[in-house]
């Protein structure tokens, strides 16, 4: 049977959420929670705590939000927490090689793709833009490069025909979490060995910008589909109706041809908009008008002049 291990615990967004808490319900202790400093965040600017510090504090495990970890007196206090393993999950601080050094047994990550597969801060969305059929976690030992350090262990699934980054990043939450136990349980009793990554199939996952939220009616029904589902929850895919700035929250191509011009609302009704576009046509079933809320485009079309109109103007 593996030991107990005395685990540091670096991460930040909701991403990383699921894996604090299966090491909160092991064997396991955290012994400490490294995660990003309070932000402001909202209309108010209020400062806003981070989801892994709000759950760190429901437990009571003792947080850590310094700026850098560059720091030699950061390194050294983290050093104080004698950690046999540091687990890192979305956390958004570079780990300095004098960090890696402490745990006994490394540091581990739970990155959100099949390495060496998007490797680099977006690989959720990435995959669902780029259309990939399968995607999955890497548990990899971390070294100094980006995503390029050896795993330990890869579990995979496969997308879903309407697969979001947002319904991608919950499954993929989850199995980070399950898998995590796993390789802490192999690390403990050394029957778990990394396997350095191939140097073939690297692809880098760059962080989305929100310039990329503005569709191309040119392209294809199935190329934009990808757009808004990548594109789900954040920034979200965006155009214009009738000059006024609208988000395409959930669309489907249709496999039919017209000869109408890329843009144009060819009808509009209950079961949605059917768009031109550049290769067949793309049904929008859910939009929302600067200012106002997510609707079903059905019933947005009710009070507004849809049909006709010609999207991007």
């Amino acid at each position: 049977m593996s030991s107990s291990l005395r685990v540091i615990f670096a991460g930040t967004p909701e991403f990383a959420v699921p894996a604090l808490e299966a090491l909160v319900g092991s064997k396991h202790r955290v012994v400490a929670v490294y995660t990003q400093p309070d932000r402001p965040a909202g209309r108010g600017r209020e400062l806003k705590q981070s989801a892994v510090k709000q759950r760190a504090l429901e437990h009571g495990i003792p947080r850590e939000q310094p700026l850098t970890l560059r720091d030699p007196q950061a390194v050294a206090h983290l050093a104080t927490y004698t950690p046999d393993v540091m687990v890192v999950v979305a956390y958004g601080l570079i780990l300095p090689q004098a960090v890696l050094d402490i745990p006994r047994l490394g540091c581990v990550n739970i990155h959100g793709s099949l390495l060496p597969r998007w490797r680099g801060a977006a690989p959720i969305q990435r995959a669902v833009l780029a259309g990939d059929a399968t995607s999955g976690v890497s548990i990899m030992r971390m070294e100094a490069g980006l995503d390029t350090g050896p795993v330990l262990l890869m579990r995979s699934l496969e997308l879903a025909a309407h697969e979001t980054s947002a319904t991608l990043h919950d499954k993929l939450a989850s199995l980070g979490a399950e898998s995590l136990l796993e390789s802490l349980a192999g690390l403990a009793d050394g029957t778990l060995v990394a396997t350095p990554q191939p140097a073939e199939g690297v692809t880098y996952a760059a962080k989305l910008r929100k310039e990329e939220a503005l569709l191309d009616w040119s392209q294809s029904a199935a190329a934009i589909d990808r757009l808004v589902r990548g594109l789900n929850p954040w920034p979200a895919a965006e155009t214009l109706l009738h000059g006024q700035q609208l988000k395409i929250w959930e669309a489907a191509p249709v496999s039919i041809e017209t000869p109408q011009a890329p843009g144009t609302v060819l009808s509009a009704g209950a079961t949605g908009w059917m768009v031109a576009t550049g290769h067949q046509i793309l049904n929008i079933t859910r939009v929302q008008l600067a200012g106002r809320k997510a609707m079903a485009a059905g019933d947005f079309a009710n009070a507004h002049a849809v049909a006709g109109a010609v999207l991007g103007k």
